[in-house]
């Protein structure tokens, strides 16, 4: 196995990208915010099995946290990241700092017209503008033939494709399954910051959605129904506060009333400070 290449700049990335594709190789990349874990892991594993290469970037975008949220309380392990990485078999770890990407009169964002006014944006009004500008110049520094992202972020993913269309990024764009702990509790680097209290009471998120699905499977339409249901469900358990609750379409993430066909229920859970989000999709 090759031993991992650091790389900090901007310059040396698309220097070393350039080189890869003036050989007809191929590259994938997996863009991240560091302090790996599992699903970290998977969407590495799956970028290599598609391609020559794989980059994976570690940058805790300061464009994506709002006033008041957790920037500078986000995990960080960036010796530990790089060992899991090279254990991968990752080729190059992108480590810029925030000077390299935001430098001394940036100006420019991007920002979608409809997918970021729901689910978490309803919330997090500044969250998708930051992360699509961030994505933006990753794509076009690390220059990949497919990039992988996970399912759990699944307006996120909704968004990254719809901007890759837009934009007409030559770039496939892979979702990846959630990964998740023995007790249905979605993978998140965030995990690490629940009490213990907090930890035990987290697994409702996932009971929630498979007990909103069992609903759906015995006839259950209203998706208002489901969504007290849901919040009722999640309220019992110790220290939960619900962000929302929402059945919606899969594809324009638009509201659900009645549901005749495949949705996607999605939420987002405040335990103290950490917001935790899960989503299923469920057939009628």
């Amino acid at each position: 196995m090759q031993p991992i290449k650091i790389i900090k700049t901007v310059k040396e990335m698309t220097a070393w990208s350039n080189e890869i594709r003036s050989k007809n190789k191929t590259i994938g990349f997996v863009p991240t915010m560091g302090f790996f874990h599992e699903g970290h892991l998977s969407l590495m594993q799956e970028a290599k099995k598609k391609t020559d290469f794989v980059v994976v970037s570690v940058f805790v975008n300061p464009l994506q946290f709002g006033t008041g949220e957790d920037f500078d309380a986000y995990p960080t392990n960036i010796e530990k990241d790089l060992a899991l990485a090279q254990n991968e078999g990752v080729n190059i770890f992108f480590n810029p700092n925030k000077s390299e990407l935001y430098f001394k009169g940036f100006q420019t964002t991007v920002s979608l017209s409809d997918l970021p006014n729901h689910l978490c944006g309803l919330s997090r009004p500044t969250h998708f503008k930051g992360v699509t500008t961030v994505v933006t110049k990753l794509f076009n520094i690390v220059k990949p033939h497919i990039a992988v992202f996970g399912e759990k972020d699944y307006q996120q993913l909704a968004i990254i494709r719809q901007m890759v269309l837009d934009l007409n990024f030559d770039i496939e764009i892979i979702g990846h399954p959630t990964i998740r702990e023995h007790d249905g509790l979605a993978m998140s680097s965030r995990n690490t910051n629940l009490s213990p209290l907090n930890r035990q009471s987290a697994s409702c998120l996932s009971n929630a959605l498979l007990k909103s699905e069992e609903l759906i499977k015995k006839g259950e339409k209203n998706s208002k129904k489901i969504i007290e249901n849901a919040k009722k469900f999640i309220h019992s358990y110790d220290g939960a506060n619900v962000d929302y609750i929402i059945v919606c379409d899969p594809v324009t993430l638009e509201d659900i009333i009645e549901i005749k066909t495949k949705v996607l229920m999605a939420m987002a859970v405040k335990f103290d400070n950490t917001r935790l989000i899960d989503n299923r999709i469920l057939i009628p």
